[in-house]
This record gives structure tokens, C-alpha cells and sequence, in this order.
């Protein structure tokens, strides 16, 4: 069970003169990804008009209403936008997208040592703050 590759980013046409073209993304969410399909769509000479962003913080709806020139490339911006999209493989958190066969993913372990010394007071604390600030 997957998402059709066509369903992730559909690029609507404007109807008539004047009306803006319209960029549906649909797929699992990520940290920035409105940020990079914001960033391409700009990259490629376009205007954002409007946008709409929807979440519940594993999916995510986009709309944008975008602006531009007419000799746009609307194939090879329907391919960059589809780049930045993660796959629906990486929505570990649903399972209802996640195969049969694919086991959950340990969480790595992290085993952190330090040294403490009773030299000057207040030293375990800071060293411990720049530890946990790696």
C-alpha cells in the first residue's frame, strides 16, 4: 500500500488569464518542508499569491496560489517539488503506511561519561549544560 506518485504534488493550470496556477502538495510532514517548496517555487521565477499550510505534525496539505512567467517549466518544477517531499516510508508513526515486513527502528543509545571535579564550585553544572548543548 503506497501514495501514487501523481497524488503528491498536482500542479492545477490557471483557468482563465489572470487567475493564479495552483500547487497542491500532499504527503508526510517534516521539519522545513514548507520552507523548500517555498524556496524551489521562487527559484523557478514565480510569485506566491496565497498559501495555505495544513498539519496534524505527520501529514501535511500545502496550497499555493502562485504568479509567473509563462514559459515555466511546469514538469521539471512538479519534479523538484517531489524531491523535497519525504517518502511515505519515513512516516514511521502511522502505521497504516508502514509495510508488513518493515520492523520499527531501534533508538540509538547514547552512553554519555564525564568527569567531575570538586575544584570550583558550580563546575558540574556548566560542564554538564555544555555537554547537553552538543
Amino acid at each position: 500500500m503506497g501514495i501514487l506518485r501523481e497524488d503528491v504534488v498536482v500542479i492545477s493550470p490557471a483557468e482563465k488569464a489572470g487567475d493564479p496556477t495552483v500547487i497542491s502538495v500532499n504527503c508526510p510532514d517534516k521539519t522545513g518542508l514548507g520552507c523548500d517548496l517555498c524556496r524551489i517555487v521562487l527559484h523557478f521565477g514565480l510569485s506566491i499569491a496565497r498559501g495555505d499550510f495544513s498539519t496534524d505534525g505527520k501529514w501535511c496539505y500545502i496550497v499555493l496560489w502562485v504568479d509567473g512567467k509563462t514559459n515555466t517549466r511546469w514538469d521539471l518544477l512538479e519534479k523538484r517539488l517531489l524531491e523535497v517531499c519525504p517518502s511515505y516510508f519515513s512516516t514511521s508513526g502511522i502505521d497504516y503506511y508502514r509495510p508488513v515486513n518493515q520492523q520499527p527502528k531501534q533508538l540509538d543509545v547514547y552512553l554519555l561519561k564525564f568527569w567531575c571535579s570538586c575544584v570550583r564550585k558550580g563546575l558540574l553544572h556548566g560542564n554538564l549544560s555544555f555537554l547537553l548543548s552538543l
